[in-house]
Parts: C-alpha cells; sequence; structure tokens
C-alpha cells in the first residue's frame, strides 16, 4: 500500500512537473510575443513620419509635440569669470520668466556645464551637454579659447549654438556656420568703432597697446582699420605677454613718443591696474586714453577716481533711453537684487533668439535648418536698442560712445551706427 501510493504520488508528481513545463511554455511563449508585438510597435513609432506616409511628411508624436525646449548653458561658474557667467544665464532666465516659463508654447528645461575657462575641458564639456543631456541648444561662452572648441564640436553635431559673450572673430567668420549665431559682439567692432571716433576729433598719431592674445590683437585691429582709413597712423603698436599687469616701462615710452592719443584694450584686473598707473604717470591730463568698453566694464568700483572721464565705446550703456531698456533694468534688479550689466543683456537676447527660432517652428526643434533660418531673420528687440544678424549671424548694431561719471559708464551718443562685423572668411 505504501509503495502504492508512493508510486500514485511519484505519477502526480511527475504530472504537475509536465503541465508546469508547458505552462512555463506557453507563459515564455506569450512574453515573446509580446515583447515582438512592442518591438513591432516600438520600430513603428520610430519610423521617421514620412516613411509612413509615402514621403509625405506628417505631424510629429504626441511625445515629440510636448518634449520640453533642452537648453545648455556652457559658461564659467567658477573662478574669473564666474560673475558673467551668472549674468548671462540671469539674462537669459529671465526673459524666459517673461514668457510664462515657455518658449513657443513649451517648457524650458535648463542643464548646465562649469567650462571652467578651460580649453582643454572645453570638447569633453560641450560633448556633456549634446550627446549625454541631448540639449536643443549649447548657450555659450566666455573665454574665446572655451569658445573655438565648443563651435567645432556644435559644428559638427548640427546643434544651435548662441554664442552669448566671447568675441573671437573667428566664430562668426572662418568658423561660421548655419548653426552658430552670437547674441554679443565680434572682438573687431568695438575698436572699429573707437578708430572712427579718434579720426573723426582730427587724431593723427596713435599707439596702441593691448596683451598679446586674441581678444586684443582682434580690438586693436578694427581700430587701426577704421582709423587709418579715415587718414589717421597707428604710430607703433605695443604689446605684453597675458596676463602681465607690468605696465611702467610701457607707459613710460608711450610718453615718450608723444602721441596724439592711445588706444588700449584690457580688462578685469588688468584694465584696474592700468588705469591706475596710467594716471599715477601723470598722462590722465595729457595724453587722451581710448578705449573698448571692457576697460571700464566692470571695474569703475575698483578704479575709482583714476577712471573718472575715460571715453569707451560699446554696444550697451548705462542711461539708455529706450522703453525696452528701461523695463529690462526694472525687471532684473527686482528678480535678482543687482543691477544688470552687458553681460545680463547678451543673456537676455540669447533667449530671444532662441524664442524666435522655437516659434518659427511651433516647438518642434527638429526642424533645424528652419530654426536657424528664422533666427537668422530675427529683429530682436533688446535692451540695447533693436538689432538684427548679418549673413554671418554677428549682429548688427549700434556702438555708444560712453564717458565715465561716478560709476556708471553714461552714453554720450552713437560712435558708430549699425555696425556689421565684415565676417572675412565666412562662406555663408
Amino acid at each position: 500500500m505504501h509503495r502504492f501510493t508512493t508510486r500514485c504520488r511519484g505519477a502526480a508528481m511527475a504530472a504537475d512537473a509536465r503541465r508546469h513545463r508547458a505552462l512555463s511554455f506557453a507563459i515564455a511563449a506569450t512574453a515573446t510575443a509580446a515583447a515582438a508585438a512592442t518591438l513591432a510597435i516600438s520600430l513603428a513609432l520610430s519610423t521617421p513620419a514620412h516613411a509612413q506616409s509615402g514621403g509625405k511628411p506628417a505631424a510629429p508624436a504626441a511625445s515629440a509635440a510636448s518634449a520640453p525646449i533642452k537648453v545648455g548653458f556652457m559658461l564659467p561658474y567658477s573662478g574669473t569669470y564666474a560673475a558673467l557667467g551668472n549674468a548671462i544665464e540671469n539674462g537669459f532666465r529671465l526673459y524666459v520668466q517673461e514668457q510664462g516659463g515657455k518658449l513657443g508654447g513649451k517648457d524650458v528645461e535648463f542643464h548646465k556645464v562649469d567650462d571652467e575657462s578651460d580649453p582643454a575641458k572645453a570638447p569633453e564639456n560641450a560633448n556633456k551637454l549634446i550627446k549625454r543631456d541631448q540639449v536643443d541648444v549649447v548657450v555659450g561662452t566666455v573665454h574665446s579659447g572655451v569658445q573655438m572648441a565648443i563651435v567645432k564640436v556644435a559644428k559638427e553635431n548640427n546643434t544651435l549654438l548662441i554664442i552669448p559673450n566671447a568675441g573671437a572673430d573667428e566664430a562668426t567668420g572662418p568658423l561660421c556656420g548655419p548653426n552658430v549665431f552670437r547674441s554679443s559682439f565680434s572682438n573687431w567692432q568695438p575698436g572699429y568703432a573707437m578708430g572712427e571716433v579718434v579720426a573723426n576729433r582730427g587724431m593723427k598719431r596713435v599707439v596702441t597697446l593691448t596683451w598679446k592674445y586674441a581678444a586684443g590683437e582682434q580690438s586693436v585691429r578694427g581700430f587701426k582699420e577704421a582709423f587709418e582709413k579715415r587718414g589717421g597712423k597707428v604710430m607703433r603698436e605695443l604689446t605684453l605677454p597675458f596676463p602681465n599687469v607690468e605696465f611702467q616701462a610701457l607707459i613710460t615710452e608711450i610718453a615718450s613718443l608723444k602721441p596724439d592719443a592711445v588706444f588700449v584694450f584690457f580688462a578685469g584686473g588688468g584694465a584696474v591696474k592700468f588705469v591706475k598707473d596710467w594716471a599715477a604717470a601723470g598722462l590722465k591730463d595729457k595724453i587722451p586714453l581710448y578705449a573698448s568698453g571692457f576697460l571700464t566694464d566692470g571695474t569703475l568700483q575698483a578704479q575709482g577716481a583714476a577712471a573718472q572721464g575715460l571715453e569707451t565705446t560699446l554696444h550697451y550703456a548705462d542711461g539708455l533711453t529706450n522703453p525696452r531698456d528701461q523695463s529690462f533694468r526694472a525687471a532684473y534688479a527686482k528678480a535678482y537684487k543687482l543691477q544688470p550689466d552687458v553681460y545680463a543683456v547678451q543673456g537676455y537676447d540669447a533667449a530671444q533668439m532662441l524664442a524666435a527660432g522655437v516659434k518659427a517652428v511651433n516647438g518642434d526643434m527638429s526642424r533645424k535648418n528652419d530654426v536657424y533660418k528664422a533666427i537668422g531673420a530675427a529683429r530682436i528687440d533688446s535692451p540695447r536698442g533693436a538689432f538684427t544678424l548679418s549673413r554671418a549671424h554677428n549682429p548688427v548694431q549700434d556702438f555708444y560712445l560712453r564717458k565715465v561719471e561716478g560709476t556708471e559708464n553714461r552714453s554720450v551718443g552713437i560712435a558708430a551706427k549699425a555696425l556689421a562685423d565684415p565676417a572675412r572668411g565666412c562662406r555663408l
């Protein structure tokens, strides 16, 4: 009996095992079929719309239509230029906030990378935003060396790039591209504007001085082009290595040359020390000193009395009377408890440029060529004054003659109206 019961139980267990294996096989087969069906659906959804409609474009899928606009900030958030990076981002975000947090009716998603003002890290950092985060646009940067690497990566990936500061002439010159835009200036522009001013004042003999690096040399090149075109002569072009601030020997040489005027390009701490050294040498009231606007932008508190009366040229100034600037300044001060500067304006206008592209394609950022065409044709209602873009995508804009009064670079007139960079080497 025991053996019979055992045999029965064994038979029953074997039958159960067979049923279990059959059930497992059926479940596995069902799962495989489900997976295949899912894959088929996935492939169908991922097939380009034109392939599903006999070659005719179809409306984007609902998921694509609802996807946010991905903005990647590649800016300096540490080191010497951190304040500039923050101002650019603040300006950009302010415009988005004024649109209810959306562009073209779509939510905006922000991604950030600190570029550390390090050209060696620039390709990797740019690829983090473009390949890892899959941003629709890169907004960057300040440092021209970093900028050149960003331009290269953006062009390789056909990713929209809006440059909110770096003035390297090459970005909208020989390295220009249909996807590369600038909301700031080229280094050539403020120098050229000041060259016209100095020539129009009847000065004939000028000495230039700058650090020996791209920004300074390109600014001097612009000044020289305008000044000599109008009959002036640059009698000596002096340089010193970047970021050397030992100016005394050069100031002594300038004094011995007795020029009608001097044009310089310095920024940041170097600008502070040069202006103080110039005044201390007793030349402030003897030889007129002119410069690109960065000599006195963000430096006036430290320069103090030595800067009073200095004249510079830039695409933004204190004391503009246009309503757009007045409303921008009020909104920026309310949002950030700070007064805006030229960097904040450039960030604000970068957002306006992006908005023009997004609006033209109803938020469908896959239509890249249409986005680029719309931005290129846009008229930007900027706090600096309205501007358009050149064929190379650099702003065609007014440059102001500014005079230091207290802690402001007050506009005293327009030095160059609707000035376009020549975009030499650009083949767009």
